[in-house]
């Protein structure tokens, strides 16, 4: 029997130059193309978060959100991710009681402490603080939406006779995200599951036993950024292959601005050519078959309840609905 999984699309409303245009046209389109998934049967739309990226990266999820919500009915919605070290806890779980009963109680978060130091400089954070803060956020934000009301004295947020007003439809689900052994002790700590990628399991395993949590009851949910299905893979690697290409070299960059604090390794990313990108294999393009055998595989090695795709920046959607089609009529199925 195959394990019930839903899916979604992460959208980040860059807009890159070599495909750039006018700001209201991008986001109005890429608002419509959301509307559009939901009744194809998507069941997420993502926003995720930056600042001061030249492209315009998504710098204020929470807004971007509360358009979706208005333009849906069913499809859940929520940040992937917010950077907690970059909010006020109070004004965060303020704005996400709202967004939340705007949206009928459809909000699910995630968040993580981020790892360019030049975003947290721009915004006065000191980037040595980050895990701290994201902490004391992940203490407070649970506790407002809990309805509490209490004061609070930390290293990073004092607060005198906290609470929020009104407070959310039901609990938020709250994921976090990250890749270091710490971000996994926070997020089996604070978290509701963890957001990022399948081979963090056995990590994340771990770090709930230690918890003495149940590991029987975690839920993962996987982002698939370089993922795309079609059944013509000289085809859509020409016709979108720049498009991820972009998106490649965009994270390559900020993955190797401040290195040591992503977790990752350094040769994970890589800015290339467009030729070496489209040889590297970075891109999978898979058949519906092929599709639903990695996703099952997938499955049976994590508790993955959400896989989520990109919608690449830069692309016109009258070029992408297409592989959104064929993924929703084709893959999707399975796992209903």
């Amino acid at each position: 029997m195959k394990q019930k999984l839903t899916f979604g699309y992460l959208y980040d409303f860059r807009n890159p130059p070599p495909w750039r245009r006018p700001w209201a046209e991008l986001y109005a389109e890429t608002l419509d193309f959301i509307t559009w998934t939901e009744s194809l049967g998507f069941a997420g739309a993502w926003v995720p978060e930056h600042h001061g990226a030249d492209d315009g990266y998504a710098p204020s999820p929470l807004v971007t959100l509360a358009a979706i919500a208005a333009r849906t009915k069913t499809i859940k919605l929520g940040s992937a991710v917010a950077l907690a070290p970059l909010y006020h806890p109070v004004r965060f779980a303020e704005d996400c009681a709202l967004l939340d009963i705007l949206s009928g109680g459809r909000v699910e978060m995630a968040v993580a402490i981020g790892y360019r130091r030049r975003e947290a400089e721009a915004l006065g954070v000191d980037f040595s603080s980050r895990g701290g803060r994201t902490d004391e956020f992940l203490e407070i934000v649970r506790r407002l939406w809990a309805g509490e009301t209490f004061s609070y004295a930390g290293r990073h947020f004092t607060l005198k006779n906290a609470s929020i007003v009104p407070t959310p439809t039901r609990p938020i689900p709250l994921y976090l995200g990250g890749f270091t052994d710490r971000a996994l002790e926070r997020t089996a700590k604070y978290g509701d599951g963890y957001f990022g990628n399948a081979e963090i399991w056995d990590l994340y395993r771990a770090k709930l036993r230690a918890c003495g949590k149940d590991p029987a009851a975690a839920r993962m949910r996987i982002q698939g950024l370089f993922v795309l299905v079609s059944r013509d893979r000289e085809k859509a690697m020409e016709e979108l292959g720049p498009y991820f290409h972009y998106v490649n070299n965009a994270y390559a960059r900020w993955l190797n601005e401040d290195g040591g604090s992503t977790g990752f390794d350094d040769t994970q990313l890589k800015p290339m050519t467009l030729e070496a990108f489209k040889a590297s294999g970075i891109l999978q393009i898979l058949t519906p078959g092929e599709a639903i055998d990695m996703l099952n595989d997938m499955c049976a090695k994590a508790p993955v309840e959400h896989f989520m795709l990109m919608y690449p920046p830069g692309v016109a959607a009258s070029k992408f609905v297409p592989y959104a089609e064929l993924f929703a009529r084709e893959v999707m199925p399975a796992f209903l």
